[in-house]
């Protein structure tokens, strides 16, 4: 949200420098994230409001012009300039002030080249052009660093005094704000300008004009019928008639505000909606009321409801969108005339020939209207502010505040009767506040005026009750005594967010200044610190596979439930998943029970830019519990790998493409990090992956998940380039079941250790881990390493037999060992193998 500083000073005086400002209300929460300054390069004594005298042909170039400029100086300057909104005033009579008013720059000022594409600096310099000297610049709205525009040179208002520096009459600063939360009171020009009349002592003008209650509001005004159908999504609808309007371009004050509050001026009518919307945070809509009245045939009803199936709307951006029957409309007796809250239609909007306007301000539910944008993917001003809840008690001073600019601007009568439904009126909300509570949870003594001033600034209403005695009240606030002081506060109807005493202990923390309480230490004791394991176990793996060179992703936990059918190669029934009630799209209508899908599809939209992609994800999975009201919320790690298997870089690289055996290396670091030693491989299947390309891992017994490359349909099904795709999916529950308990400390020898190799050959089917686990059984406690490093097939092997070589490294911790002592555990390892697998060694 962007707001000029010079908008801000109509409602309160700006008391501090503004980089100042700028931190106070950041400190406050009212995020300040930048400062532009309109009018930068401006010097002030060199670019000033000047009045053009005259304006003659040059005598040497046909499409050139002098124009004598009046700048506050006591002799005016001639300049030569090519501008072609200045050729109308060639040769007219231009005393007495009639001239047109400009920004006028002399030698020596700084502006943009507004020949140059790129925004480039220059210093004015005097000097003849085709033979008459130039001793200026009437300056276009580019080389002021305005907009884009050069083909004239910028008029200014008439009103516009001369010798005025430009800086002093078009500068400004812009503060952009980005402000967290559902805070409608803050996006606005006086809802900012409250906070800082608060923050800085001074006292809040408001704009709207202070009579306009006294203006009659009916349900049933003489121009329109209101109709509210279902009031739980519109809770007030408002309407004034302005006849006799001229529609026509805003003046330039308002275009320029409008234009730095990062809008587009359109006409003086619409402009003025958008105005007051941006001035005092509620949206406005302008219908024109003879197109209403030829729709109706006669008085408009004007109907708030829901959307009917199949129903359609054109709206103002020129497009026909289909409607949800959860969405609310705004109609009349022939149909759609926009969607509430978010656009009007193009059927009822305003244009030039608009003599009679229909104003409407209304309030809508604001869950309602979130919904609306995200299905219709229409984001507008509006549909943001209502988004965040509006006052539904801003709708009667919106429509007082546009009637009086329509009026001004417009040449306007506006109609003296609101249409004005209102079925739920919100209730007066009273919060008692003990100032001792205040004082507790902000751990400082902030004193009871202080605070009083503060919650009347914001516009609570405030009655501080004397020292109470002996129990005279039942309203006490929290942590209140009975002889303590006691504010019986009164909320106001734009803070919607403020409910219970700690909302109001934050608004006085806030505004009293966060950077004034002092820095103190604990004094209590430390609570007893316990581990969190489960925290730092995913913390644990999560660094692990960023360092195996794996990018974490984070996926919609919201799926199409059509992604797990492609992954699983049949259609899974609805009644295993967790449908959300109240889903955005038909895209996001079930709770995930797998993370694959997610990494598929960011896979394949990676893929488009780059051709290596390493990818994992944490997090949670949804299975439904019949007898339970919440599902299961089960915890996992998946990754996924494609591409060459090193990256691009300046050497020669390795362009294989990753696989299996890449994926089970990065598992394989995972568990050994995790200081996991019961890790089992067993050959495995599962739908998603490749017969025969699929393991399942074992730890401690317990199964974890799978890993294997992707099945060729899968990967057909999510449109992935021919290449193997490496993907895992683990329990990290089971995973990470036994880590972080108390290991036992292994005692380092200091022996040397004796080293062997040992082959075997067994049956084909035999897995070599299965031979691992016996030969570290046999081996016993001297036995402290083990490795494959050799599996063989050939003519010196039986058909369906294969040899495998370990090395195996024997060292004890009390002595030396000898050859008999490794002579006696080989015989033992392989008389082990030889009885259970019927092994023999390989000769």
């Amino acid at each position: 949200m962007k707001i000029p500083l010079s908008w801000l000073k109509d409602y309160v005086d700006i008391t501090l420098p503004v980089e100042q400002l700028a931190e106070r209300l950041t400190l406050a929460g009212l995020e300040v994230e930048s400062l532009t300054r309109i009018g930068e390069l401006w010097d002030r004594d060199k670019i000033f409001v000047g009045q053009i005298l005259a304006v003659t042909r040059h005598p040497d170039a046909d499409r050139l012009v002098l124009a004598r400029v009046a700048y506050g100086a006591a002799e005016p300057l001639t300049v030569v300039t090519g501008a072609p909104n200045l050729y109308p005033y060639v040769g007219q009579d231009l005393s007495g002030g009639r001239g047109p008013k400009v920004a006028f720059a002399i030698a020596g000022a700084r502006l943009i080249d507004g020949h140059s594409v790129e925004r480039k600096v220059v210093t004015l310099k005097a000097g003849k052009i085709r033979g008459v000297v130039s001793q200026g610049m009437v300056c276009s709205e580019k080389e002021l660093d305005l907009s884009d525009e050069h083909e004239g040179i910028l008029i200014l208002p008439a009103d516009a005094p001369v010798g005025m520096p430009l800086a002093d009459y078009l500068g400004d600063i812009i503060l952009e704000f980005d402000i967290k939360g559902a805070f409608g009171h803050l996006q606005c020009v006086v809802g900012i300008a409250r906070e800082i009349a608060a923050l800085t002592g001074q006292t809040l003008r408001h704009p709207v004009p202070p009579d306009y209650l006294a203006t009659p509001r009916v349900p049933d005004a003489d121009f329109a019928g209101i109709v509210i159908r279902d009031p739980d999504l519109c809770l007030r609808y408002s309407a004034a008639l302005i006849e006799g309007v001229q529609v026509g371009p805003s003046p330039y004050w308002m275009q320029q505000r409008l234009i730095r509050a990062g809008m587009r001026p359109i006409n003086n009518i619409v402009d003025i909606t958008n105005y007051v919307m941006l001035e005092i945070g509620q949206p406005l809509h302008a219908f024109d009321y003879d197109l209403l009245c030829q729709r109706a045939g006669g008085r408009p009803t004007i109907i708030m409801r829901r959307a009917y199936p199949g129903e359609h709307l054109v709206t103002l951006d020129g497009v026909d969108r289909e409607l949800d029957p959860d969405m609310l409309m705004i109609t009349d007796t022939a149909g759609t005339i926009a969607v509430g809250g978010v656009m009007g239609g193009a059927n009822t909007e305003v244009s030039d020939r608009t003599s009679t306007v229909l104003l409407e301000a209304a309030n809508f539910d604001f869950l309602s209207i979130r919904r609306t944008t995200q299905l219709l993917k229409l984001s507008s001003e509006a549909g943001a502010r209502f988004g965040k809840r509006v006052d539904p008690e801003l709708t009667v001073a919106a429509l007082a505040r546009a009637g009086q600019l329509m009026a001004e601007l417009a040449g306007g009568t506006v109609r003296p009767v609101y249409g004005d439904v209102y079925p739920n009126p919100a209730s007066e909300k009273t919060i008692t506040l003990a100032p001792n509570y205040v004082n507790r949870l902000l751990g400082i003594e902030v004193p009871v005026p202080e605070m009083v001033r503060i919650l009347r600034a914001l516009e609570f209403g405030v009655e501080e009750v004397g020292r109470q005695g002996g129990g005279e009240t039942s309203r006490q606030g929290e942590e209140g005594d009975s002889l303590s002081p006691c504010l019986f506060v009164t909320v106001p109807t734009h803070r919607q967010d403020v409910t219970i005493p700690a909302d109001l202990v934050e608004e006085i923390g806030r505004v009293y200044g966060y950077d004034r309480m002092p820095h103190t230490l604990l004094q209590d004791e430390l609570p007893p610190q316990r581990r969190n394991l489960a925290l730092e176990g995913e913390e644990k793996v999560r660094d692990v596979l960023v360092g195996c060179g794996l990018t974490e992703v984070i996926t919609y936990s919201m799926i199409d439930r059509r992604d797990e059918a492609r992954l699983m190669r049949r259609e899974v029934p609805s009644q295993e998943y967790v449908t959300v009630l109240n889903p955005l799209s038909s895209e996001r209508a079930h709770l995930r029970r797998t993370l694959l899908p997610g990494l598929l599809n960011t896979a394949r939209a990676n893929l488009r830019f780059t051709e290596r992609v390493a990818i994992f994800e944490l997090g949670r999975v949804f299975y439904p519990r019949p007898a339970e009201t919440l599902p299961a919320e089960l915890r996992r790690v998946s990754a996924l790998l494609v591409g060459p298997r090193e990256p691009v870089g300046w050497q020669p690289r390795d362009a294989t493409p990753l696989g299996f055996f890449d994926l089970k290396g990065v598992v394989e670091t995972l568990l050994a990090r995790l200081e996991l030693k019961e890790a089992i491989w067993e050959r495995g299947e599962h739908p998603a992956m490749h017969s025969g390309r699929t393991a399942r891992l074992l730890v401690a017994g317990r199964e974890v998940g799978h890993i294997g490359e992707l099945h060729p349909l899968v990967r057909v099904a999510f449109d992935l380039p021919s290449q193997p795709v490496a993907i895992m999916e683990l329990d990290l529950d089971a995973l990470l079941a036994d880590w972080g308990a108390a290991a036992p400390m292994t005692e380092i020898s200091n022996q040397p250790p004796v080293y062997e190799d040992l082959a075997v050959v067994v049956d084909e089917a035999v897995p070599a881990a299965q031979v691992a686990g016996l030969i570290r059984q046999a081996g016993g406690k001297l036995l402290v390493d083990l490795r494959l490093f050799d599996v063989y097939r050939g003519g010196q092997i039986p058909a369906g037999k294969k040899s495998l070589a370990y090395s195996l490294t024997f060292q004890a911790v009390d002595r030396t060992l000898t050859d008999e002592d490794t002579g006696k555990l080989r015989v033992r390892i392989v008389g082990r193998l030889a009885r259970e697998l019927n092994a023999t060694l390989r000769a």
